[in-house]
């Protein structure tokens, strides 16, 4: 896969593992448990979301830098389509069964499911996942074994799926989400979410602004991306927005 497809199936593939983690609970000799403190987290719901986004994309190679208009319709498809340097590169349909990218510059697309990408990051991959995380919403579902630290400004939400731990991190006044690490405890495979510059979109904040940090194991060691992202533009609302996606019959499929 040359390195600008590389780059943009990572940018897609916002990552966690998930696995199932049960805790049991002697009955016996148990000492009064302490009340969690109240967290609720100020998230984002919506019918149709569409922005228009900087990225650049980076690893210990080469950094890219594109354009990329984007709409979302609510647990079902997000669409993207990309530019580099005024040049229409690419598009992007991400669904519930897998994420296709198409080359405007090589006359070739990529289909992947979540199970490929899952085996290939060591990371398992859902849709929810990456749509949870490009709003800045919890990427994973509450639980009653979910643990809540409280310091003076903000809140720590503690998560575990499986091998993985997940840290949530809250502005207390804000309730916003501002940091999300995920690490695996039994790999080097980690993922930091950082989210900022968050302004009001109908009666919402939304994070324009935000870099992800993904290490992951691969064959050659250890491997780095990020990816830095900056909205100029984005805008929530229930009226339908069209999806448009094609692949001329000449490209080939790789």
């Amino acid at each position: 896969m040359n390195r600008i497809h590389q780059f943009l199936l990572i940018a897609l593939s916002i990552v966690v593992l998930t696995g199932c983690s049960k805790k049991t609970a002697s009955l016996t000799n148990q000492t009064p448990a302490v009340p969690k403190p109240t967290l609720n987290v100020d998230e984002i719901d919506f019918e149709y979301l569409q922005g228009k986004a900087r990225m650049t994309l980076r690893d210990a190679k080469k950094e890219l830098e594109v354009k990329a208009n984007i709409r979302i319709r609510k647990d079902s498809v997000i669409w993207m389509t990309f530019s580099v340097i005024g040049v229409q590169g690419g598009k992007a349909l991400i669904n519930k069964d897998s994420i296709t990218i198409v080359s405007n510059l090589k006359d070739e697309y990529y289909v992947f499911d979540y199970e490929e990408l899952s085996r290939r990051y060591n990371f398992n991959i859902n849709y929810g996942i990456i749509q949870s995380a490009m709003l800045g919403n919890l990427i994973m579902e509450r639980k009653e074994e979910d643990e809540i630290l409280q310091e003076s400004s903000l809140f720590i939400l503690k998560q575990q799926t499986g091998t993985v731990n997940v840290s949530n991190f809250v502005n207390a006044a804000s309730m916003k989400i501002e940091k999300v690490e995920l690490k695996e405890s039994n790999t080097s495979n980690s993922l930091t979410l950082h989210y900022s510059n968050f302004q009001p979109i109908a009666h919402k904040l939304f994070p324009y602004n935000g870099t992800i940090n993904l290490f992951y194991k691969a064959i050659g060691g250890l491997l780095n991306t990020t990816v830095i992202f900056e909205y100029n533009k984005a805008e929530l609302g229930d009226k339908e927005l069209k999806f448009p996606f094609n692949i001329p019959k000449r490209y080939v499929r790789r």
